[in-house]
């Protein structure tokens, strides 16, 4: 919950004094208080849905506290209700607590006890209002809003894009990071657009070897060569009149770009050892995590081909640029997770949000999705829990060595791995070639790694 944000609290007790006391503290305390003298006027009188904190005395004429407490987690059940009971009154507070209440207070109280039991509440009732809000949007599962979830302004301005024109049949070209989110948005385009009943087709053109590039795109016979026992049909044919979706279309070699040219512009493939041709129909998506031009200057991506890609552009927005959208998608990723893995979550605090604002997410959705399933493992609690989750993988020694605290062999390489790879981008300034150099690694293993660990080399220019 955010500092600025005061709580509304509503007082009930048939005591002047104390109300007039009560409520003069808690405004001084920047709370929004409003007082009721019995439960009856309460209930004709607040708004659960504009309260965040209800306080209320425990002996009360009429409607006494116990039985205000359920009528009024009968109409919101989430509603923190804070009774106050009488000094040693232990088997009212037993009561109170079995029938839903947050927390109780016993007489007589010192404000800052008071205050300080506020603040928990309200807190927790924050989060459960986004939470609410994030099952609102998540209630229809083909709108936009919950595929692309957040409220900040740049993913607002992409989902009116997107609504635009996914009715046409116009190639697109998405840019964004590393872990930004580029095929759901290809596949919003597909499932909003007028190909939606046909097939959408996925390729990652960083990850064909070169010697079975056209067996893949365009398909082969039965003995088209060595060990083509059955025919294949290819990406293309695949696709029919729905969609194909490139990949990291950059990583693509001249010579594979020249094949792809000639498709768009034919409209027509033939597979390996046919001398039949097929029509394609498909529409045509592709995704970069660099811009294109760059690569077309330095002579590394063939300019005709760009033109025939970005037809339409979209851009998706890096995490770091979409404000409290990265808390509403760690709260996602959470509550996915619980159901994934069977278990509960711990409860994300006041510290925990924090420490997802302040990161950078280099790695974006796709990191702040790790971080989550990690959370819901997380066995220490207390202030930093996230934030030391979220920096665990880079945790070192002082000789640079990941610092040895048990765990698995496996994550252990795996965060060496991921700092040798961040160290040499950082020496090299994001030189692909030289990092490739250096560390020894074939290019298409490099670039899957650093997709793996959320690493983009532009981050190190």
């Amino acid at each position: 919950m955010n500092d600025q944000v005061h709580p509304a609290v509503v007082f009930v007790d048939d005591e002047e004094a104390m109300r007039r006391s009560v409520k003069q503290w808690l405004e001084l305390a920047d709370h929004s208080v409003t007082t009721y003298p019995d439960g009856e006027s309460a209930l004709r009188g607040f708004d659960p849905a504009d309260t965040d904190v209800l306080i209320a005395d425990l002996k009360m004429p009429g409607i006494g506290g116990l039985e205000l407490l359920d009528r009024v987690l009968a109409a919101d059940g989430d509603l923190p209700v804070i009774l106050v009971t009488a000094h040693g009154d232990v088997d009212a507070a037993v009561a109170a607590m079995k029938r839903g209440a947050y927390d109780f207070v016993e007489k007589p109280f010192e404000p800052e006890q008071l205050v300080e039991r506020i603040a928990r509440a309200a807190e927790k009732r924050e989060l459960v209002r986004e939470n609410r809000r994030l099952r609102e949007q998540l209630s229809d599962t083909q709108s936009l809003e919950s595929r692309l979830i957040g409220n900040s302004k740049p993913m607002g301005e992409l989902r009116t894009q997107i609504a635009e024109i996914a009715g046409t049949r116009a190639n697109v070209l998405i840019l964004g990071e590393t872990g930004t989110g580029k095929e759901i948005v290809a596949r919003c385009l597909h499932d909003l657009g007028p190909s939606a009943e046909h097939p959408f087709v996925p390729v990652n053109c960083g990850a064909i070897p070169e010697h079975l590039f056209e067996g893949e795109f365009f398909g082969y016979e039965p003995g088209a060569f060595t060990g083509a026992r059955d025919r294949r049909v290819g990406y293309f044919a695949h696709a029919g009149r729905g969609t194909i979706f490139l990949d990291e279309v950059i990583s693509l070699p001249l010579l594979q770009q020249v094949k792809i040219l000639r498709v768009l512009d034919e409209g027509r493939v033939t597979p390996l050892g046919s001398n039949k041709e097929i029509a394609v129909h498909a529409r045509v998506l592709s995704a970069s995590n660099l811009d294109p031009q760059p690569e077309v200057d330095a002579g590394n991506f063939r300019q005709d081909l760009h033109f025939r890609l970005n037809t339409l552009v979209l851009r998706v927005p890096p995490l770091r640029a979409r404000g409290d959208d990265v808390c509403l998608l760690f709260e996602h990723f959470v509550r996915a997770a619980e159901t994934k893995f069977g278990r509960e979550a711990p409860d994300i605090g006041r510290a925990d949000l924090a420490a997802l604002r302040e990161h950078d997410w280099p790695g974006n959705v796709r990191e702040l999705r790790n971080v989550a399933d990690r959370f819901l493992f997380s066995k220490d609690g207390g202030t930093g829990r996230l934030q030391r989750i979220i920096s665990g993988p880079n945790d070192q020694s002082a000789d640079g060595v990941p610092a040895s605290d048990g765990g698995k062999l496996a994550d252990k390489v795996q965060a060496f791995e991921r700092q040798s790879i961040e160290a040499a981008l950082k020496r090299h300034r994001g030189n692909m070639a030289d990092v490739i150099d250096e560390l020894g690694l074939p290019r298409r293993t490099l670039n899957d790694k650093m997709i793996r660990y959320g690493l983009n080399r532009r981050a190190y220019r």
